[in-house]
């Protein structure tokens, strides 16, 4: 089977099961997130070992897939450790550290990959239940399409760059990190992501959630997740160099990892709900 038939078999099993899950939302969207959370951190967490880091593998995949579930048991109401508290874990993380690593183990290196890498992976995958449940989002097709309203810039950018970069890219954009992306592909991508939030805003949001964004707004958001989108996926791509590897896994059929798939949306999804917090309009 090539990989492309097992990317458009996989799309047509996983697309549904996605829309389906983050239209119910609750408990089935933050077990979904919480497992693609442990799966990024485990992936992470190899790629720092070839790295020739040594991140302390249960703490930063546990904490990555705590993340979606306290942000889950808040919004119902149950206690969740307060940030103080949380700011515990550094120095927990330490004791173990100084316990597990000693001055061998490179224990300044294990606590600040670790936790880089909790947040790299589950704190930002867990932006997407807090747009699920954004504060203007009233019911599942307002929370749903303020959730994919990130997830598919993320996409439009992408095809964008694709394709401008086949037709037009010459020049590259960072062959060190990424051989195949150019200043043409990166251009188009960001075209294509202002041109695809006034469709998504004008079309979707605005007339079946009444939520909108003005003129100066769609551009913002689409410049700014069209850049950062990019910018995810040449972050993936370098920690992948120093790792010496093409792919963060083979979790996923003709996909690659997890990593591999969500990349661009470690940064599209904390930035689009930073954005649509200060740019999103009621009633328009």
């Amino acid at each position: 089977m090539s990989e492309l038939t097992k990317r458009i078999l996989f799309a047509i099993v996983a697309i549904p099961v996605l829309v389906g899950i983050v239209w119910v939302g609750d408990a089935p969207l933050a077990a979904l997130l919480a497992i693609a959370s442990a799966l990024a951190a485990w992936e992470y967490g190899r790629l720092a070992q070839g790295a020739g880091a040594q991140p302390l593998m249960g703490w930063l995949i546990g904490v990555a897939t705590a993340l979606p579930l306290a942000a889950h048991a808040a919004r119902l109401g149950y206690a969740v450790p307060p940030l103080p508290v949380v700011a515990l874990v550094v120095p927990v993380l330490l004791s173990v550290a100084l316990w597990r690593r000693g001055v061998t183990g490179h224990p300044i290196e294990s606590v600040a990959t670790t936790l880089f890498g909790v947040w790299y992976t589950g704190g930002m995958l867990t932006f997407a239940y807090a747009l699920r449940y954004h504060r203007f989002a009233i019911g599942a097709l307002a929370g749903s399409l303020l959730l994919f309203l990130p997830m598919v810039l993320t996409w439009l950018t992408d095809s964008g760059a694709f394709f401008a970069g086949k037709a037009f890219g010459k020049r590259k954009l960072m062959p060190s990190v990424s051989p195949g992306k150019t200043w043409a592909g990166a251009i188009g991508g960001l075209v294509l992501s202002v041109i695809g939030t006034w469709a998504y805003v004008t079309f979707l949001l605005q007339p079946h959630a009444r939520l909108g964004l003005t003129l100066t707004g769609i551009v913002i958001l689409g410049v700014v997740i069209g850049v950062v989108a990019q910018i995810g996926d040449l972050v993936e791509s370098l920690l992948k160099r120093q790792a010496g590897v093409k792919d963060s896994s083979t979790l996923i059929p003709g996909h690659g990892g997890v990593l591999d798939r969500t990349d661009s949306l470690l940064f599209t999804l904390p930035v689009g709900y930073v954005l649509l917090e200060a740019l999103l309009k009621v009633g328009r």
